[in-house]
């Protein structure tokens, strides 16, 4: 059996899309039709049924995959290995929230490039988790950081770390509310004063209002910035209240340019995935940047 054929039908298989699996190949998606029909043709027996959307694998097309799929992967970590022994450099695609790659995943991979003597370039995008999850099943990243889990065959997700976030606000807008206020009248004390976010439907505020106070936010965002760290800096020049991740404002809060207004018994936190596309752990410079970021993790939370 052409092991071309089974490589197209195992990306397939995965991207559960003739034409996603077209991109990701580097071919024509009536290429891949026509390897895949031919593999039927030889099995005998259909692969995939074809959808409106996309294709779905029959029992057979699922039994081969899961037999071929490992097989296929230890081949491309064999080739793989020899081009990384024989390459001065590699390249790693990676996307994901612009503050937490800025903050936590470039300066991680920064130190994996000297680590054991061998060159690692890198190329970040930023972006939504749809984004990023969208760029890495199109082909145009190795591993994406999501605060989605992703859901199919074509991603596989590990989960990184957990991110507490924290009601802050500068000085004088927690001496205002004063002490104990919000303990006793909930987010009421918090409605005279003005709301920064990162975007119109208020993403971090309503879920730390839903978690903590069982509520909604009475007040529409005052000031919107599409980056937290240009939030944190609103909230330090008195703009007014902000939930933020607590990595994002421990440096702010240690020296009073910001306070919290409020420590719940058990605080919101978000959950990073480490995301690449299924299989793609055989490269080696994709899967040593994926285990130095999950042993870098391990600090972080």
């Amino acid at each position: 059996m052409d092991l071309a054929l089974l490589r197209t039908f195992v990306t397939v298989h995965r991207a559960g899309s003739f034409t996603r699996a077209a991109a990701l190949l580097g071919l024509s998606q009536p290429t891949v039709t026509s390897q895949i029909r031919t593999l039927e043709r030889q099995l005998g027996r259909p692969l995939f049924l074809r959808q409106a959307r996309g294709v779905t694998p029959t029992t057979i097309g699922d039994e081969l995959a899961h037999k071929a799929a490992p097989h296929l992967d230890a081949l491309v970590e064999i080739t793989e290995t020899g081009l990384e022994e024989n390459a001065s450099l590699r390249t790693l695609h990676l996307g994901g929230p612009a503050e937490f790659v800025a903050e936590r995943v470039l300066p991680a991979l920064t130190g994996l490039t000297g680590e054991d003597g061998r060159s690692l370039a890198l190329r970040a995008s930023f972006g939504t988790a749809e984004e990023a999850l969208e760029g890495l099943a199109a082909g145009h990243h190795d591993l994406a950081i999501s605060t989605v889990r992703p859901r199919g065959a074509l991603l596989s997700a590990t989960p990184l770390c957990d991110e507490e976030h924290v009601l802050v606000a500068a000085p004088r807008w927690a001496d205002l509310i004063g002490d104990g206020t919000l303990r006793r009248t909930g987010p009421s004390a918090l409605e005279q004063v003005p709301v920064i976010e990162v975007h119109e439907s208020l993403p971090l505020v309503s879920r730390y209002w839903a978690s903590v106070f069982d509520s909604r936010p009475a007040s529409p965002g005052d000031v919107i910035v599409p980056d937290l760290r240009a939030v944190l800096a609103c909230a330090v020049a008195g703009a007014g209240l902000a939930v933020l991740p607590r990595y994002l404002c421990t440096a702010a809060l240690e020296r009073g340019a910001v306070r919290a207004l409020h420590e719940p018994a058990v605080p919101p936190l978000r959950t990073y995935f480490l995301v690449v596309r299924t299989g793609t752990l055989a490269l080696p410079h994709v899967a040593r940047a994926h285990d130095w970021l999950q042993r870098a993790a391990t600090d972080w939370c």
